[in-house]
Parts: C-alpha cells; sequence; structure tokens
C-alpha cells in the first residue's frame, strides 16, 4: 500500500506526520519506539522490537560470556587506576 503524504517543517527539523491506516496497520501508537533504516532510497520505519521496553538484540550476555576467560579477555592487560584517576 501506498499513501502520499508530505513533509513539513516542524522546528529545525522536517516531519512527516503518521495518520489513519499508517499509524494503525502497523501499530505505532503514541510513545511507542520504532527502528528507522535509512537509505538512498528513503526511509524503513517500524515498530521496535517489544520486550519490556528495550530492543531485542541477538545476543544475551550470558552467551556471549559463557566461555570468557581472563586470558581470552586481556585481563592481564588491563591498567590499575590510581586512586585520585577516580574521583571522588
Amino acid at each position: 500500500m501506498q499513501i502520499e503524504s508530505e513533509i513539513k517543517k516542524w522546528g529545525n527539523s522536517l516531519a512527516l506526520r503518521v495518520t489513519g491506516v499508517m499509524a494503525e496497520m502497523p501499530g505505532f501508537r503514541e510513545g511507542g519506539k520504532v527502528l528507522v533504516e535509512v537509505s538512498t532510497e528513503g526511509l524503513m520505519v517500524k515498530p521496535a522490537a517489544r520486550n519490556q521496553g528495550r530492543l531485542q538484540l541477538p545476543y544475551r550476555e550470558e552467551d556471549l560470556l559463557r566461555d570468557l576467560t581472563p586470558n581470552q579477555a586481556h585481563a592481564d592487560a588491563l591498567a590499575t587506576p590510581y586512586s585520585s584517576e577516580l574521583g571522588d
């Protein structure tokens, strides 16, 4: 489905009003998070994955760290900060 609309000035930015079926069909709502894919051809706007209000990432932290050892993490190469560098 294609809908012709008009880009307008909004403060120092440009804005596109999302009305009617443009909001209803993808399930957009006020305050909802979206992902915007930008290319030379235009913009693709999609609702962000709903996972407790956070973006769904392809990997979990525990999966990425499962087999990590201090040697693999280069823990031996980390500098020890002086107390004066840590601030108050």
